[in-house]
């Protein structure tokens, strides 16, 4: 009796260990930034970039199931679930088979998780953690599945498709199991498990036009909130208007939005460095506007660019990764990897 006991107390610590020693994920998604977007950026900040702290570095093949370039819907799905699908879909394959994400399964590990973005948070990118779509476009139907879900933290735009749905239906009033924040201030006083912070009403406006608030203050307060939970934690973080600034052609737009994203890839990348156990992925879903630097100053902190398309390209995007599993990142892949490579790295 004796012996079966301490062989439970062992396998309890063992299992209490593996538990405590889960690496968190944070994975960083800069909507259409390429090589390009990232050294126009750099360029733009006395030659300059957060991305210099990282360890490894990989490329990610980014075509959809059946076109040569994906849009945001099929990028997303590939690297939150690990297949790749048609244009358009959310965590659907092209078999019409639904997927779990990455975020739905660390939560079946005990994780706590977190969505944050610049667009509205039905956008393609962050309902690629959550949905289960034939079409990013039904944001109504979107908003309705992450009421649904358990997702314990999201901040984003679109507040109207919670409540001023054309079914009529106010999702914030039913989603009683949430505190819906207005600002960080109460986001961090807040005590509860499940918190909501939908900035706007539609979607957010241009960093340039007076954005709030900053992402970099949202990811520091959303970082305190997670670890304040005691649990590891998958929080994906997406600077969405990279993208719009390409899709515009509008390089001050693009390197607006990308300092921003820098910014907040520094602060990502020191609570990873005193945390210790934080693994940080970097990368884009796409790249947009068919970007070329054309001109510029190191000296003076200038970058000039000429754009070839208004749509998205098929280039490779790079991956950046720090911390526990970071060497898994390396290398040239498919981007459905990039979920193969978070789903090992909480297996280990």
């Amino acid at each position: 009796m004796r012996n079966l006991l301490s062989l439970f107390i062992v396998l309890l610590c063992t299992f209490g260990v593996a538990q405590q020693d889960s690496p968190n994920i944070i994975l960083m998604i800069g909507d259409g930034m390429g090589l390009t977007q990232i050294s126009a950026g750099m360029y733009a900040n006395n030659n300059n970039t957060a991305l210099e702290g990282f360890e490894f570095i990989g490329l990610s093949k980014t075509h959809a199931y059946d076109q040569f370039i994906t849009d945001s819907a099929a990028s997303g799905t590939a690297m939150a679930t690990g297949v790749k699908t048609y244009n358009g879909v959310l965590g659907i394959d092209s078999k019409n088979i639904s997927h779990k994400s990455i975020l739905e399964i660390c939560q079946e590990k005990g994780y706590k998780t977190a969505l944050i973005a610049t667009s509205n948070i039905a956008h393609a990118t962050p309902a690629s953690f959550y949905a289960k779509i034939d079409s990013r476009r039904k944001y109504e139907e979107i908003a309705l599945q992450l009421s649904q879900h358990d997702v314990d933290l999201f901040i984003g735009g679109g507040k109207m498709f919670f409540n001023k749905r054309d079914d009529k239906r106010d999702l914030l009033e039913e989603m009683t199991q949430y505190e819906f924040v207005k600002d960080l201030d109460q986001l961090r006083d807040s005590k509860s498990e499940k918190i909501g912070y939908l900035t706007y009403k539609e979607e957010p406006p241009k960093k340039m036009d007076g954005r709030k608030p900053a992402l970099e203050d949202i990811a520091s307060s959303s970082l305190e909130k997670m670890e304040s939970f005691g649990k590891p934690f998958f929080m994906m973080i997406e600077g969405s208007q990279i993208d719009w600034g390409g899709h515009a052609n509008e390089m001050d737009y693009v390197l607006s939005e990308f300092e921003e994203f820098n910014t907040t890839i520094q602060r990502v990348l020191e609570f990873a460095k005193a945390d210790g156990n934080t693994l940080v992925i970097v990368t884009a879903d796409h790249e947009t506007g068919g970007l070329t630097l054309s001109g510029g100053s190191v000296q003076r902190g200038i970058s000039k660019g000429t754009f070839s398309t208004k749509g998205h390209s098929a280039t490779m995007v790079p991956v950046f990764s720090y911390g526990p599993s970071a060497e898994l990142f390396k290398g040239i892949y498919e981007n459905t990897a990039i979920f193969d490579k978070m789903l090992e790295s909480v297996t280990r």
